[in-house]
């Protein structure tokens, strides 16, 4: 949830106030602060759109454009899918960000007995090129950036988009994807994996060194540390684990014989919004910063547009509450103007409902509303960076940077990010900080209203998202008719193609697309995937 502990006295004075990155915060900041931490505004601020990008990547901020508005979006068959896609861009929204079911994101096909329950309840199930061509149906892929929440089979996802581009009519050089591609958050806070770390990586670099030739307006890998601040790590960490692996991938691709400067602008991140305001803004304020000097200093990037941190900053589900869920409509409007105040370039929020359920279509219209109204009528376009100069943002943002240093270093120390997850340092770490911050709410040390204070009141009810058992049955219906009316000769002879590129280390991704043109299914494809490189065992973290 990701607030701040108060510490207070008799009279309910405050005596002090502990950040969740262990940042004491002052109650009153002077320029002797910036003095003390050593702030020189040249070199930790410059201006908008120069290096260290502090103030953000682009030099008129809001005032050139404003952020791409992307709410999560997907669920049961398809065709439901489509609909809700259409629904969206109706309002106002500005680009997709798909949902899987979990089967799919398994590698699981919607008859597999595994995925019985499962299939379209958290997302949109997928089997084959006949789903996407169903789910983007008159669909401007030329105009509307997709983003697809997909992880350990990405890189099947990635062609089977261009696969429906291509049969849509877009050229694959006009087309924007942003598959989410990162599996090493999978490893430390999710959990839908499927292969071990060293070859699950080797995929992710296969997206990364295809895209860059064939895909020039794809971004191939989009590092979470959202889904880490999800599973309890501190706002410190979410920066610090998210940029060691970005780190991971960068040496993936360079030691293929590419340098920094031909792929890195294709790498983006998906970073966390809750809690407190000021944490969360100088969090990205001090993120951008850092992630510039990783990408000049480390690895001798020499391209300005190499050093731009950019990504989606919001959701904000693990602050969203079951009590008193019409709090999270307010809670929700805060993470908003925190994204917009860190200078996002796109933003998407939990709706207030999803504690409970998928967003119901009035749910995610108010999230979108909501940022529309910090658009176009609070202000937040007038000009770049306000809170620039601020005696206490600015050392605020020095000391995050600070904090993230020095974790990161502890990777480093270990031997990089694939050691730290396959030991389980990392997940120890974020399991730790689970539990203290879960012990904290429940003893009432960290306040959560509705929750524990200002429990009173009456419980609205919530509209759930109605699971459809027959909308699971059409879907299992289709897939098997796709494996009745396919070429299955042809679809033998790519998987044994696809088989024996993944035996030699080729990269996967042509093989993958010529699969998907001829309707192999994503389980087939996963399997082949899981004959060649095993499964991932999961490291004990006690």
């Amino acid at each position: 949830m990701g607030v701040a502990r108060y510490i207070k006295n008799e009279k309910d004075e405050v005596l002090d106030v502990i950040l969740q990155s262990g940042i004491h915060i002052k109650p009153v900041y002077t320029q002797k602060d910036l003095e003390d931490i050593g702030f020189n505004p040249q070199e930790d601020l410059a201006l908008p759109g120069e290096y260290p990008f502090t103030r953000g990547i682009h030099p008129m901020g809001y005032r050139s454009r404003e952020w791409t508005t992307r709410q999560y979006t997907g669920f049961g068959t398809p065709e439901e899918t489509n609909e809700r896609f259409k629904l969206m861009i109706s309002h106002g929204q500005t680009g997709l960000n798909v949902a899987f079911d979990l089967p799919t994101q398994m590698g699981l096909d919607s008859d597999d007995p595994l995925a019985e329950g499962e299939v379209g309840r958290v997302g949109m199930a997928v089997d084959s090129l006949r789903d996407f061509e169903i789910a983007f149906k008159d669909i401007p892929l030329d105009r509307i950036g997709v983003g697809l929440t997909i992880n350990a089979v990405a890189s099947i996802m990635l062609a089977m988009f261009q696969a429906t581009a291509e049969k849509f009519g877009f050229k694959k050089d006009r087309v924007s994807a942003t598959p989410q591609n990162d599996i090493l958050k999978e490893m430390i806070g999710r959990g839908a994996w499927i292969f071990p770390v060293q070859p699950a990586v080797r995929l992710i670099g296969d997206t990364i060194e295809y895209s860059m030739k064939e895909l020039p307006r794809t971004n191939p890998v989009s590092v979470c540390g959202y889904h880490i601040r999800e599973s309890g790590c501190s706002p410190v960490q979410e920066i610090a684990y998210a940029f060691q692996i970005a780190n991971t991938y960068i040496e993936e691709v360079l030691q293929r014989g590419y340098g920094i400067d031909d792929f890195v602008r294709g790498f983006t991140f998906n970073l966390n919004v809750f809690g407190n305001l000021w944490e969360q803004v100088a969090k990205f304020r001090a993120a951008r910063k850092l992630w510039a000097k990783n990408l000049k200093e480390r690895y001798g990037a020499k391209d300005n547009r190499s050093l731009l941190l950019r990504g989606i900053f919001g959701g904000g589900g693990y602050g969203m509450t079951k009590a008193q869920p019409e709090n999270n409509i307010i809670r929700g409007a805060y993470y908003a103007l925190a994204a917009a105040l860190g200078g996002a370039q796109t933003t998407a929020l939990c709706s207030f409902d999803e504690a409970y359920t998928i967003p119901t279509p009035r749910a995610a219209l108010l999230s979108l509303r909501t940022f529309q109204i910090l658009m176009e009528e609070i202000g937040l376009r007038d000009t770049v960076d306000p809170l620039a100069g601020s005696y206490f943002i600015e050392t605020l943002t020095k000391q995050m940077e600070e904090k993230i240093v020095e974790e990161m270093k502890r990777v480093d120390e270990m031997g990089g990010m694939i050691k730290a997850v396959e030991t389980g340092y990392v997940q120890r770490e974020v399991a730790r900080q689970a539990y203290e911050f879960e012990k904290g709410v429940q003893k009432g040390e960290l306040i959560k209203v509705g929750v524990n204070k200002y429990t009173e009141g009456e419980e609205m009810e919530v509209e759930l998202h109605e699971y459809r058992w027959e909308s699971a049955e059409e879907q299992i219906k289709r897939t098997q008719a796709v494996r009745r009316e396919r070429e299955n000769r042809k679809v033998t002879q790519l998987l044994k193609e696809l088989e024996g590129a993944a035996k030699a280390q080729k990269n996967v991704m042509p093989y993958l697309l010529e699969c998907c043109k001829a309707y192999a299914t994503v389980g087939e494809m996963t399997k082949v995937f899981k004959e060649v490189y095993g499964e991932f065992k999961e490291p004990s973290i006690f």
